[in-house]
C-alpha cells in the first residue's frame, strides 16, 4: 500500500528517509555525497512522484521505492 509522504509528520519522514538511506549501503560515484544530500535526493523523489512509500503489512515495514517498481 502506497502512503501518502504529505501525510507524514516532517520529522517521521525525515527519520523515515534516514533510515533507507543508512541501509542502502555504500556510494560507489565519484564523490562521497553526505546523509544530508542523499535524504534531500529522497525528499525530492517523492515530490516528484519519482519514488513513493510502501508500507508492507506481510512484513510490517516502510520501504522507499521506485513508482515504477510498485505493483498494487
Amino acid at each position: 500500500m502506497i502512503i501518502p509522504w504529505q501525510d507524514l509528520a516532517p520529522e517521521t519522514l525525515d527519520n523515515l528517509i534516514e533510515s533507507f538511506v543508512l541501509r542502502e549501503g555504500t556510494d560507489y560515484g565519484e564523490q562521497e555525497r553526505s546523509l544530508e544530500q542523499k535524504v534531500n535526493d529522497v525528499k525530492r523523489q517523492l515530490k516528484s512522484g519519482e519514488v513513493v512509500l510502501v508500507w508492507s503489512e506481510l512484513h510490517e515495514t516502510v520501504n522507499i521505492m521506485p513508482r515504477n517498481a510498485f505493483h498494487d
